[in-house]
């Protein structure tokens, strides 16, 4: 990472993953017995930053985490990544943190627990360097106040706010209109008023429906590729051949890089090509 390289803020959520293989994903009532456990760095906030400084940004995260075992774990892996942490805040509850299983296919499935990502406090999101930033990047494991918060010092300073709405949940106007980039994938797209996605037809379909309520949209279709649309135009994007090890994070590992490349002031067609290689590398390591 390059000291003048543009510079990425994250804000968003840290989780402590406690990952377990098994052969297959649990119906209702089931109990599965997997073959290995082990404890994973995470948070949909955490692995977008991790993603942006490994494509090559100078990052800042601000969050949170509790005075535990896990916050600390949480902090040392950021650090470790290059990703600055003296915005995230050390708060009187436990860390988030989440359990996930992941089957011989590469799927996977997790419950979240959010414990001090709840604790954001948007009044702090003034007193960040907003000047040093050329993207901003959220998500929705934090309370819509901090994304709002955070939002709308970015429109002020013109820098572009790249939305992972996921989970998926309803947006205020308020903050929708302030989004300038939304990523969803084809479960999120169709939450938000898309007909279904199956392919990279459909994906495109997708991607124009719900441009008409935002500036910009990615919508990611798995092993099909993605599409984009937005006022520059629209376009779509065969996945990559690889041989799937794990789907985890991969969208993170997206969405990441993307905010990387759209803070070096790549359009958004390069952008989603260069996060697309990036997730296709992720997924199969």
């Amino acid at each position: 990472m390059q000291t003048d390289a543009p510079a990425v803020l994250v804000v968003g959520s840290l989780h402590y993953d406690i990952m377990v293989e098994a052969d297959h994903l649990p119906r209702r009532d089931e109990t599965a017995v997997g073959s290995r456990w082990y404890p994973k760095f995470g948070g949909k906030g955490g692995n977008q930053a991790v993603a942006a400084a490994r494509a090559g940004a100078r990052v800042a995260l601000a969050g949170a985490v509790g005075d535990d075992d896990f916050g600390r774990f949480l902090r040392d892996a950021l650090q470790a990544a290059g990703v600055d942490d003296s915005h995230v805040r050390t708060v009187p509850a436990g860390s988030g943190m989440s359990v996930a299983i992941s089957d011989a296919s590469g799927d996977y499935a997790a419950t979240i627990v959010s414990g001090a990502n709840l604790m954001i406090d948007p009044d702090t999101m003034p007193d960040l360097p907003w000047r040093d930033f050329r993207a901003l990047i959220l998500q929705s494991e934090v309370p819509e106040a901090v994304n709002l918060a955070a939002a709308a010092l970015a429109r002020a300073q013109a820098i572009p706010v790249i939305l992972n709405a996921a989970p998926a949940r309803p947006l205020s106007t308020e903050f929708a209109t302030l989004v300038d980039v939304l990523v969803v994938n084809a479960v999120e797209a169709e939450m938000f008023g898309a007909a279904p996605v199956i392919d990279l037809e459909t994906a495109s379909k997708a991607a124009t429906t719900l441009a008409s309520r935002f500036t910009a949209v990615v919508v990611t279709a798995g092993g099909a590729g993605l599409a984009w649309a937005g006022k520059d135009g629209f376009g779509q994007l065969a996945a990559e051949k690889v041989t799937v090890v794990s789907t985890h994070g991969a969208g993170d590992c997206f969405t990441g890089t993307l905010g990387a490349a759209l803070a070096e002031g790549q359009d958004l067609a390069t952008a989603c090509k260069r996060a697309s290689t990036a997730a296709a590398r992720h997924v199969s390591s």
